[in-house]
């Protein structure tokens, strides 16, 4: 798993396929979790959808139903009318459309994805929903298809930790950025001592586990990227070697 075209085809294989179960109305999600069906013992959501509720999302419906997410980057990226989204890997497009709800008519939310049947699912997913105010990208996170400090917030919901070269990315991220800006996403984060065979395993790879930056790993990817102020915070156990994390920081 250290050839970053074979990492990016099997990450894409996978989404494609969730893209096309969730277009028929199944559900799949990272599937590698500390628990059976993405919930915990008690019913708590580890992945995907369940995590959403109670969440301020608006009518986003069929979308935030086929996330595959680790978290709700929208709860903790501070969004206000007028602001331009970015939201790196935007799936059925779920984070996007509560964005552009939060920014409002006179404020962007665009959504990248490498997926084109995640693309047309959230393009269909923004059209039934009424919102007008989106834009979903065709791209890759290590090459953003948008002009230097271009957003006011880049957000993620668990697919920073599928890149193979995420340093690439979140100087990538940074590129776009304007000063002062804000990096808000949600993404998993590796125990230090996460074993090789986890980190070898495709399987655990495309499903948001095996490509995890340790935490003092992803604080000096995004100081070395252009990032300040970073603040990692935990929120729940996804694997025996892995958590939860919402992950911010400031562009400098």
């Amino acid at each position: 798993m250290s050839d970053p075209i074979v990492i990016r085809e099997e990450v894409r294989r996978r989404y494609a396929e969730s893209a096309r179960a969730a277009a028929e109305g199944t559900t799949s999600c990272c599937g590698t979790s500390l628990y059976d069906q993405n919930v915990t013992p008690d019913g708590r959501a580890v992945f995907g959808a369940g995590l959403y509720a109670g969440a301020d999302t608006g009518a986003s419906g069929a979308a935030v139903e086929a996330s595959l997410g680790c978290g709700v980057p929208t709860a903790v990226a501070d969004l206000a009318a007028g602001e331009i989204v970015l939201d790196l890997g935007a799936g059925a497009g779920g984070d996007v459309l509560i964005s552009a709800r939060r920014v409002g008519p006179t404020g962007r939310a665009i959504g990248l994805d490498m997926t084109q049947e995640m693309l047309d699912l959230a393009r269909r997913n923004a059209a039934d929903a009424g919102v007008t105010n989106v834009e979903f990208l065709h791209g890759y996170l290590e090459e953003i298809p948008l002009p230097d400090a271009s957003v006011d917030v880049v957000i993620s919901n668990c697919v920073i930790n599928l890149a193979a070269d995420k340093g690439v990315v979140l100087a990538e991220a940074a590129r776009v950025t304007r000063p002062g800006g804000r990096f808000a996403v949600s993404d998993v984060v590796a125990d230090t001592d996460m074993d090789e065979a986890t980190r070898a395993d495709v399987a655990a790879y495309t499903g948001c586990i095996a490509g995890a930056l340790t935490e003092q790993q992803y604080r000096d990817l995004l100081t070395g990227n252009g990032w300040g102020e970073v603040e990692i915070r935990y929120t729940h156990a996804v694997h025996e070697h892995a958590q939860a994390a919402i992950v911010r920081a400031v562009r400098t």
